[in-house]
């Protein structure tokens, strides 16, 4: 029984052997899709189950095509913009075989892919970048216009920078919209078309720096001068709140003052009334100390009222 089984076993192994060797099977992985044609033409549908599949041995050949997205990167093409200002694009894209029957048809391979989407993308892309000025392929917003405007109108900011009604993000868009019209005829589906640098040609580079230079000394100086508008708004509030506080701080302190004032002569008036001769003695030894020192001569009456307690010291 067990030798029985072994020689089943053998006879299996020996007929997928044989059949691996003149080619009768072959496998579809996950990430391929596989055309079969006969004496070079198409046989049936494109295979894209994963797993072992049978075939017609030498007579059959399997065409193997990838599922996976693929890379596609053009060198970079001198394209003149609607303004006339010549500039260097260079993109790249993402795509995949949608339909391998007709790929294999009509490019053969994914070289032949390739050679087809240069002539594709970058007729798009020119077309594009020719329909559209310079500012609006290398820009795609009008942030600093927008926060200049925030809240106080138009401003010279404005004036300053050019303000854009098309970005760079949406000629994207439209390349890839062009592409997409013709590359399903060769079973291409492109899926994303993006610019991945521009530069500018050297007579045309050193004028556009000094415009993008200009404008944002322009719009810097409009930043500075809406900050001396408020550094002095700030000051002058400040001021103002300074002059409050020191004109409080003064009608408090004559307040004070003026209620000690008050009561210092309470008090004098009250001793002046106990004892007024006492008082008149401690004011004109006052005045003595106030007006008379060792380089003073004093030449008075001896009837006057000053000189009324010298007297009385005899």
């Amino acid at each position: 029984m067990i030798k029985k089984a072994i020689n089943t076993f053998v006879i299996i192994f020996i007929i997928i052997s044989l059949l691996v060797l003149t080619g009768a099977i072959y496998i579809v992985s996950e990430i391929n899709q596989v055309v079969i044609t006969q004496f070079g033409r198409p046989i049936g549908d494109p295979v894209t189950l994963a797993g072992l599949h049978l075939k017609l041995p030498i007579i059959q050949q399997a065409h193997y095509f990838d599922k996976r997205l693929l890379e596609w990167d053009g060198d970079p093409n001198q394209i003149p913009t609607r303004d006339k200002k010549y500039i260097w694009v260079d993109t790249t894209a993402r795509w995949l075989i949608a339909d391998a029957l007709k790929f294999l048809q009509s490019v053969g391979s994914e070289r032949g892919a390739q050679a087809r989407l240069d002539d594709i993308i970058n007729s798009a892309t020119r077309d594009v970048i020719t329909n559209h000025l310079l500012v609006e392929a290398i820009r795609d917003t009008n942030r600093i216009l927008d926060l200049a405007m925030e809240g106080e109108g138009i401003t010279l900011a404005e004036e300053a920078l050019e303000k854009i009604t098309v970005g760079r993000e949406q000629l994207e868009q439209e390349i890839l919209d062009r592409a997409r019209e013709l590359a399903p005829r060769y079973g291409i589906e492109l899926v994303d078309v993006r610019i991945k640098r521009i530069n500018y040609v050297e007579e045309v580079r050193q004028k556009v720096y000094d415009r993008m230079i200009s404008e944002r000394k322009r719009a810097a100086e409009q930043y500075r001068s809406e900050g001396r508008g408020k550094s002095a708004e700030i000051k002058g509030q400040m001021e103002k709140e300074l002059k409050q506080i020191t004109s409080e701080a003064y009608m408090t302190a004559q307040g004070i003052r003026g209620e000690a004032d008050a009561e210092a002569i309470g008090i004098y008036a009250e001793s002046y009334n106990n004892d007024p001769g006492f008082y008149s003695y401690l004011k004109t030894l006052d005045t003595y100390r106030d007006t008379v020192d060792a380089n003073t001569t004093v030449i008075l009456t001896t009837d006057g009222d000053y000189y009324k307690y010298l007297k009385k010291m005899d």
